[in-house]
C-alpha cells in the first residue's frame, strides 16, 4: 500500500482546505484511504493524529495572521475555522500559553507552534532522516569540557565554533579515550520555549567528554550535564537538516506529548556513528530533558 502517497494526498488537501469547513472524515476521502487507517499512518510516521495536524496547521497560520496582519482577532478565528473568537482563545492559549491579544502585543514569530505546511522535502526528512518517536532513557551525571560561543538560528554560527573546538580539544586534560563529543544548548530564563525565535542570541558549548576538570584552563570552559530522563531522537545524514529536525521536535512531538518537560539543558551527542557534517549516513543523537 502506498501510503506515502496517501499522506501527500491529505496534506494537499488539508493545506487547500484551511479555511474551509471540512471534518477529518473528509482529509481521508481526499486521500483515497478510511479515517482509520489514514490516521494510523499519519500517527506512525509524521508522529501525530490527522486532526493534530489540522488543527496545529490552523492555529499556525492564525499566529502568522496576528503577527503581520492588521486583521481583527475575530475575523482571523472565522478565517481558521473557529466558530468564535473564545474557542480560537482556548485553542491558541493551548499551544501558546498566551492569549491571541498578548501574542499580537510580543510581536515574536516563536518556535513552538510555528507549524509550516508540510511539504515534500520535511515529509522525506519525517520518513528518512529522524525518529518521530523518540526513546526514553536514564542517564547519569556527565562532565564536557569545551568553548563557549554565541549565535542565532537565523546568523547560525555554530559550526564556526565546532571548527574551533575540534581544533583545540587535543588540550583539554582528562579527556575521555573514544569520547563523546557534546553540543550543550545553554538555558536562559528570558529565553523561554515561548519566547525563543530565529533571532535570540543564545549560548551552546560545543565540548568533550572528561573523567574531570583537573588543569582545565581557558579559553575552554566546565559544563556538568545533569543526571535523569531525556527523550532521545536520532538525526540522520547532513547537519544541514538539522533545523528540520528541531522544527519537528518543538513543532509537533512537544506539543503532543505526555511527557512534561524538566529545566535542565537539551544537548546533542555525537559519537562514533557520526561521520561527518555533510555524510549521508551519520547519525547523531538530540536529548530533551524531561521529569
Amino acid at each position: 500500500m502506498d501510503y506515502r502517497k496517501s499522506l501527500e494526498q491529505a496534506i494537499v488537501y488539508i493545506e487547500n482546505n484551511l479555511n474551509g469547513d471540512i471534518k477529518v472524515e473528509d482529509i481521508a476521502k481526499a486521500a483515497g484511504y478510511s479515517y482509520y487507517h489514514l490516521n494510523r499512518q499519519f500517527a506512525a510516521i509524521l508522529g501525530e493524529s490527522v486532526g493534530s495536524y489540522f488543527k496545529k496547521r490552523r492555529l499556525a497560520n492564525a499566529s502568522k495572521s496576528l503577527i503581520y496582519t492588521d486583521q481583527k482577532i475575530i475575523d482571523i478565528a472565522m478565517e481558521n475555522g473557529f466558530d468564535s473568537p473564545e474557542a480560537f482563545s482556548r485553542a491558541f492559549k493551548a499551544v501558546y500559553k498566551v492569549s491571541p491579544q498578548v501574542y499580537r502585543r510580543n510581536r515574536l514569530d516563536t518556535l513552538i507552534g510555528s507549524k509550516e505546511p508540510l511539504g515534500t522535502g520535511m515529509l522525506d526528512h519525517l520518513i528518512r532522516n529522524v525518529t518521530v518517536h523518540p526513546k526514553v532513557v536514564e542517564l547519569p551525571v556527565i562532565k564536557v569540557a569545551g568553548l563557549r560561543g554565541e549565535t542565532t538560528l537565523r546568523n547560525n554560527r555554530l559550526r564556526e565554533l565546532w571548527d574551533r573546538a575540534n581544533s583545540l580539544y587535543t588540550q583539554i586534560p582528562n579527556r575521555i579515550p573514544g569520547g563523546r563529543a557534546f553540543g550543550i544548548c545553554e538555558a536562559c530564563m528570558e529565553n523561554t520555549l515561548y519566547s525563543m525565535n530565529d533571532d535570540v542570541l543564545f549560548t551552546e558549548v560545543a565540548g568533550t567528554e572528561v573523567s574531570s576538570f583537573d588543569g582545565l584552563s581557558e579559553p575552554f570552559v566546565r559544563k556538568v550535564i545533569p543526571g535523569g530522563r531525556y527523550a532521545v531522537f536520532t538525526h540522520r545524514g547532513t547537519l544541514r537538516k538539522l533545523p528540520q529536525t528541531f522544527d519537528y521536535i518543538w513543532g509537533t512531538w512537544f506539543l503532543a506529548t505526555g511527557e512534561e518537560m524538566d529545566y535542565r539543558e537539551d544537548f546533542e551527542l555525537y559519537n562514533e556513528r557520526f561521520l561527518g557534517y555533510d555524510h549521508p549516513d551519520s547519525e547523531m543523537d538530540i536529548y530533551i530533558p524531561i521529569k
